[in-house]
Protein backbone atom coordinates (compact mmCIF):
# COMPACT_ATOMS: atom_id res chain seq x y z
CA UNK A 1 0.00 0.00 0.00
CA UNK A 2 3.28 2.58 0.39
CA UNK A 3 5.87 1.72 -1.14
CA UNK A 4 9.36 4.46 -1.12
CA UNK A 5 12.76 3.86 -2.44
CA UNK A 6 15.98 5.96 -1.34
CA UNK A 7 12.98 8.77 -0.77
CA UNK A 8 14.82 11.70 -0.32
CA UNK A 9 13.88 15.41 0.30
CA UNK A 10 16.48 18.52 0.48
CA UNK A 11 15.31 22.14 1.36
CA UNK A 12 17.39 25.25 -0.96
CA UNK A 13 19.77 25.79 2.16
CA UNK A 14 20.98 22.55 1.36
CA UNK A 15 19.56 20.79 3.98
CA UNK A 16 18.47 17.26 3.56
CA UNK A 17 15.49 16.73 5.80
CA UNK A 18 15.00 13.32 4.83
CA UNK A 19 17.61 11.10 3.15
CA UNK A 20 17.39 7.89 1.84
CA UNK A 21 13.72 6.62 3.60
CA UNK A 22 13.08 3.04 2.09
CA UNK A 23 9.90 1.64 3.21
CA UNK A 24 7.12 -0.97 2.49
CA UNK A 25 3.95 -1.13 4.13
CA UNK A 26 1.40 -3.74 3.53
CA UNK A 27 -2.48 -3.50 3.48
CA UNK A 28 -4.25 -3.76 6.65
CA UNK A 29 -0.31 -2.72 8.48
CA UNK A 30 -0.08 0.09 10.91
CA UNK A 31 3.28 1.78 10.78
CA UNK A 32 4.77 3.80 13.72
CA UNK A 33 7.48 6.48 12.55
CA UNK A 34 9.15 7.43 15.30
CA UNK A 35 12.28 10.03 16.24
CA UNK A 36 12.87 13.52 17.50
CA UNK A 37 11.36 17.12 16.49
CA UNK A 38 12.88 17.83 13.32
CA UNK A 39 13.75 14.55 12.15
CA UNK A 40 12.20 14.36 9.25
CA UNK A 41 8.54 12.91 10.35
CA UNK A 42 6.21 15.20 9.03
CA UNK A 43 8.19 15.93 5.91
CA UNK A 44 7.76 12.09 4.90
CA UNK A 45 4.43 12.47 5.62
CA UNK A 46 4.04 15.41 3.30
CA UNK A 47 5.94 13.65 0.33
CA UNK A 48 3.22 10.69 0.69
CA UNK A 49 0.53 12.94 0.37
CA UNK A 50 1.96 14.67 -2.86
CA UNK A 51 2.16 18.17 -0.86
CA UNK A 52 5.98 18.43 -1.45
CA UNK A 53 7.98 16.66 -3.95
CA UNK A 54 10.96 14.23 -3.50
CA UNK A 55 14.24 15.55 -4.47
CA UNK A 56 15.45 11.93 -5.13
CA UNK A 57 13.77 8.38 -5.00
CA UNK A 58 9.92 7.72 -5.20
CA UNK A 59 7.24 6.84 -3.25
CA UNK A 60 3.73 4.93 -4.10
CA UNK A 61 0.56 5.32 -2.16
CA UNK A 62 -2.03 2.90 -2.60
CA UNK A 63 -0.47 2.13 -6.02
CA UNK A 64 -0.08 5.63 -7.07
CA UNK A 65 3.57 7.32 -7.83
CA UNK A 66 3.19 10.80 -5.81
CA UNK A 67 5.20 12.91 -8.28
CA UNK A 68 3.60 11.48 -11.56
CA UNK A 69 -0.02 10.77 -9.85
CA UNK A 70 -0.78 13.85 -7.13
CA UNK A 71 -4.44 13.75 -7.64
CA UNK A 72 -5.00 10.41 -7.29
CA UNK A 73 -2.81 10.12 -4.16
CA UNK A 74 -4.31 12.66 -2.61
CA UNK A 75 -7.91 10.33 -3.57
CA UNK A 76 -6.24 7.47 -1.20
CA UNK A 77 -5.32 9.38 1.28
CA UNK A 78 -6.78 10.87 4.77
CA UNK A 79 -4.57 13.35 6.79
CA UNK A 80 -4.90 14.23 10.19
CA UNK A 81 -2.55 16.60 10.82
CA UNK A 82 -1.36 17.43 14.71
CA UNK A 83 -2.87 20.71 14.39
CA UNK A 84 -6.84 19.08 13.84
CA UNK A 85 -7.71 22.52 11.58
CA UNK A 86 -11.09 22.54 12.86
CA UNK A 87 -13.50 25.09 11.69
CA UNK A 88 -15.10 26.26 15.36
CA UNK A 89 -17.92 27.93 14.00
CA UNK A 90 -19.08 24.53 11.94
CA UNK A 91 -21.57 22.48 13.50
CA UNK A 92 -19.67 18.51 13.07
CA UNK A 93 -22.65 18.21 9.86
CA UNK A 94 -21.16 21.76 8.50
CA UNK A 95 -17.81 20.41 8.79
CA UNK A 96 -18.10 16.81 7.21
CA UNK A 97 -20.49 17.96 4.42
CA UNK A 98 -17.74 20.52 3.46
CA UNK A 99 -15.00 18.28 2.94
CA UNK A 100 -17.46 16.01 1.45
CA UNK A 101 -17.75 18.61 -1.12
CA UNK A 102 -14.08 18.74 -1.65
CA UNK A 103 -13.73 15.40 -2.28
CA UNK A 104 -16.25 15.95 -5.36
CA UNK A 105 -18.82 13.44 -3.17
CA UNK A 106 -22.35 13.85 -3.89
CA UNK A 107 -25.36 14.95 -1.50
CA UNK A 108 -26.55 11.73 -1.46
CA UNK A 109 -22.92 10.38 -0.54
CA UNK A 110 -22.09 13.02 1.24
CA UNK A 111 -25.47 12.83 3.94
CA UNK A 112 -25.04 8.58 3.95
CA UNK A 113 -20.91 8.69 5.17
CA UNK A 114 -21.22 11.49 7.19
CA UNK A 115 -24.31 9.82 8.69
CA UNK A 116 -21.95 6.99 9.28
CA UNK A 117 -19.04 8.49 10.46
CA UNK A 118 -21.02 10.21 13.06
CA UNK A 119 -22.58 7.54 14.33
CA UNK A 120 -18.51 6.00 13.84
CA UNK A 121 -17.50 7.90 16.09
CA UNK A 122 -20.29 8.51 18.71
CA UNK A 123 -20.66 11.86 17.56
CA UNK A 124 -24.36 11.72 16.59
CA UNK A 125 -25.56 13.56 19.39
CA UNK A 126 -23.40 16.28 19.28
CA UNK A 127 -23.66 16.78 15.19
CA UNK A 128 -25.73 19.92 15.44
CA UNK A 129 -23.51 21.58 18.06
CA UNK A 130 -20.66 23.82 16.94
CA UNK A 131 -17.33 21.50 17.03
CA UNK A 132 -15.81 24.76 19.36
CA UNK A 133 -18.15 23.66 21.65
CA UNK A 134 -16.28 19.95 21.59
CA UNK A 135 -14.15 18.25 24.26
CA UNK A 136 -10.35 17.50 22.92
CA UNK A 137 -11.04 13.96 22.17
CA UNK A 138 -14.85 14.81 20.36
CA UNK A 139 -12.14 17.16 18.20
CA UNK A 140 -10.11 14.77 17.35
CA UNK A 141 -12.58 12.09 16.89
CA UNK A 142 -13.90 14.55 14.58
CA UNK A 143 -10.72 15.34 12.37
CA UNK A 144 -10.65 11.55 12.16
CA UNK A 145 -13.86 11.54 10.79
CA UNK A 146 -13.00 14.04 8.59
CA UNK A 147 -9.57 12.51 7.30
CA UNK A 148 -12.09 9.12 6.55
CA UNK A 149 -14.57 11.02 4.87
CA UNK A 150 -13.56 10.01 1.24
CA UNK A 151 -13.17 6.55 2.95
CA UNK A 152 -9.07 6.62 1.65
CA UNK A 153 -6.95 3.48 1.37
CA UNK A 154 -4.02 5.00 3.53
CA UNK A 155 -4.80 6.99 6.42
CA UNK A 156 -1.67 9.41 7.60
CA UNK A 157 -1.96 10.20 11.27
CA UNK A 158 0.32 13.28 12.57
CA UNK A 159 0.82 13.19 16.25
CA UNK A 160 -2.78 11.77 16.68
CA UNK A 161 -2.70 12.21 20.83
CA UNK A 162 -0.40 15.39 20.62
CA UNK A 163 -1.02 17.25 23.97
CA UNK A 164 -4.40 15.64 24.69
CA UNK A 165 -4.85 14.40 28.53
CA UNK A 166 -4.69 11.07 29.00
CA UNK A 167 -9.08 10.15 29.13
CA UNK A 168 -8.68 11.72 25.61
CA UNK A 169 -5.99 9.85 24.31
CA UNK A 170 -7.05 6.42 24.98
CA UNK A 171 -10.56 7.55 22.69
CA UNK A 172 -8.31 8.35 19.80
CA UNK A 173 -6.44 5.35 20.33
CA UNK A 174 -8.95 2.82 20.56
CA UNK A 175 -10.79 4.66 17.56
CA UNK A 176 -7.13 4.14 15.50
CA UNK A 177 -7.31 0.50 16.32
CA UNK A 178 -10.87 0.25 14.93
CA UNK A 179 -10.09 1.63 11.96
CA UNK A 180 -7.00 -0.87 10.76
CA UNK A 181 -8.57 -3.15 8.67
CA UNK A 182 -7.25 -5.41 5.69
CA UNK A 183 -8.52 -2.26 3.08
CA UNK A 184 -6.36 -0.02 4.85
CA UNK A 185 -3.02 0.96 5.42
CA UNK A 186 -2.45 3.96 8.32
CA UNK A 187 0.96 5.30 9.29
CA UNK A 188 0.69 7.27 12.70
CA UNK A 189 4.35 9.82 13.59
CA UNK A 190 4.07 10.00 17.17
CA UNK A 191 6.56 11.05 20.55
CA UNK A 192 4.37 8.69 22.55
CA UNK A 193 6.03 5.18 22.81
CA UNK A 194 3.61 3.25 24.94
CA UNK A 195 0.95 4.20 21.68
CA UNK A 196 2.97 3.15 19.28
CA UNK A 197 3.81 -0.19 21.13
CA UNK A 198 0.35 -0.41 21.42
CA UNK A 199 -0.59 -0.03 17.62
CA UNK A 200 1.91 -0.70 15.39
CA UNK A 201 2.40 -4.21 13.32
CA UNK A 202 5.83 -2.43 12.31
CA UNK A 203 8.06 0.51 13.38
CA UNK A 204 10.55 2.74 12.35
CA UNK A 205 12.90 4.80 13.80
CA UNK A 206 14.30 7.91 11.94
CA UNK A 207 17.30 10.46 13.24
CA UNK A 208 18.48 13.29 10.88
CA UNK A 209 16.38 12.19 8.49
CA UNK A 210 17.46 8.56 7.96
CA UNK A 211 15.76 5.53 9.38
CA UNK A 212 18.14 3.80 11.41
CA UNK A 213 15.90 0.91 12.16
CA UNK A 214 12.81 -0.80 10.62
CA UNK A 215 10.76 -3.70 11.42
CA UNK A 216 7.97 -5.50 13.57
CA UNK A 217 8.83 -4.82 17.27
CA UNK A 218 9.86 -8.56 18.23
CA UNK A 219 12.64 -8.17 15.68
CA UNK A 220 13.60 -4.68 16.79
CA UNK A 221 13.88 -5.68 20.25
CA UNK A 222 16.34 -9.27 19.31
CA UNK A 223 18.41 -6.63 16.72
CA UNK A 224 18.92 -4.11 19.34
CA UNK A 225 18.74 -5.73 23.05
CA UNK A 226 19.77 -9.12 21.99
CA UNK A 227 18.24 -12.67 22.85
CA UNK A 228 15.07 -12.55 24.81
CA UNK A 229 15.89 -12.71 29.06
CA UNK A 230 13.47 -15.21 31.38
CA UNK A 231 13.05 -15.29 35.12
CA UNK A 232 12.38 -18.19 37.15
CA UNK A 233 11.77 -17.43 40.74
CA UNK A 234 11.54 -19.81 44.02
CA UNK A 235 9.52 -20.04 46.59
CA UNK A 236 12.49 -20.54 49.11
CA UNK A 237 16.28 -19.91 48.89
CA UNK A 238 17.54 -22.54 45.94
CA UNK A 239 21.19 -23.54 45.06
CA UNK A 240 21.21 -24.03 41.26
CA UNK A 241 25.35 -24.68 41.63
CA UNK A 242 24.78 -28.01 39.82
CA UNK A 243 21.98 -26.36 37.37
CA UNK A 244 22.83 -28.38 34.01
CA UNK A 245 21.96 -25.73 31.25
CA UNK A 246 20.90 -26.44 27.58
CA UNK A 247 22.57 -25.33 24.98
CA UNK A 248 22.14 -21.41 23.94
CA UNK A 249 21.18 -20.46 27.50
CA UNK A 250 23.35 -18.27 29.94
CA UNK A 251 22.40 -17.01 33.11
CA UNK A 252 22.82 -13.09 33.80
CA UNK A 253 21.82 -12.75 37.19
CA UNK A 254 21.21 -14.55 40.13
CA UNK A 255 19.64 -14.04 43.93
CA UNK A 256 19.14 -16.65 46.58
CA UNK A 257 15.26 -16.93 44.98
CA UNK A 258 15.59 -16.14 41.41
CA UNK A 259 17.71 -16.84 38.31
CA UNK A 260 17.68 -14.28 35.15
CA UNK A 261 18.78 -16.39 31.87
CA UNK A 262 19.71 -15.28 28.45
CA UNK A 263 17.99 -17.40 25.75
CA UNK A 264 19.13 -17.86 22.11
CA UNK A 265 16.03 -20.42 21.18
CA UNK A 266 13.24 -20.09 23.72
CA UNK A 267 11.30 -22.48 21.50
CA UNK A 268 13.76 -25.31 21.45
CA UNK A 269 15.49 -24.41 24.96
CA UNK A 270 12.42 -23.42 27.73
CA UNK A 271 11.03 -26.74 27.98
CA UNK A 272 14.51 -28.38 28.49
CA UNK A 273 15.36 -25.41 31.24
CA UNK A 274 12.15 -25.76 32.91
CA UNK A 275 12.62 -29.76 33.24
CA UNK A 276 16.41 -29.71 34.31
CA UNK A 277 14.78 -27.14 37.59
CA UNK A 278 12.30 -29.68 38.24
CA UNK A 279 14.15 -32.79 38.10
CA UNK A 280 16.26 -30.72 41.01
CA UNK A 281 13.33 -30.20 42.84
CA UNK A 282 13.56 -26.27 42.39
CA UNK A 283 10.26 -24.70 44.38
CA UNK A 284 9.43 -23.15 41.39
CA UNK A 285 6.55 -20.15 41.51
CA UNK A 286 7.16 -18.59 37.94
CA UNK A 287 9.46 -19.30 35.11
CA UNK A 288 8.44 -16.15 32.77
CA UNK A 289 9.58 -13.86 30.36
CA UNK A 290 11.65 -10.68 31.18
CA UNK A 291 9.55 -7.54 29.45
CA UNK A 292 11.35 -5.50 26.96
CA UNK A 293 9.65 -2.28 26.06
CA UNK A 294 9.86 -0.77 23.14
CA UNK A 295 11.08 2.57 25.14
CA UNK A 296 14.25 0.95 25.20
CA UNK A 297 15.17 -0.52 22.03
CA UNK A 298 14.50 3.59 21.07
CA UNK A 299 16.28 5.08 23.66
CA UNK A 300 19.62 2.92 22.78
CA UNK A 301 19.51 3.11 19.06
CA UNK A 302 19.27 7.27 20.09
CA UNK A 303 22.03 7.02 22.12
CA UNK A 304 23.76 4.81 19.69
CA UNK A 305 23.50 7.20 17.11
CA UNK A 306 24.21 9.88 18.60
CA UNK A 307 27.75 8.20 19.93
CA UNK A 308 26.45 8.53 23.48
CA UNK A 309 26.81 5.29 26.32
CA UNK A 310 23.17 3.62 26.90
CA UNK A 311 22.20 3.14 30.71
CA UNK A 312 19.87 0.77 30.65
Amino acid sequence: MIETNDLSKQFNNNFWAVQGATLNVQPGQILALLGQNGAGKTTTVRMLTALLAPTRGYARVAGYDVTKNPKEVRMNVGVLTEQHGLYLRMTGDEYLDYFGKIYGLDAQARATRSKYLLDYFGLAEASRRRSGEYSKGMKQKLALARSLMHNPSVLLLDEPTSAMDPESSRLVRDEIARLRSSQRTIVICTHNLAEAEALADHIAIIYRGKILLNGTLDELKRRVLGPMEYEARFADAFDASGLSLPPGVEVVSRSETSLKFRIESPQVANPKLVHALTSMNAPLISFHEVSRKLEQVYLKTMAEAQGLAYAA
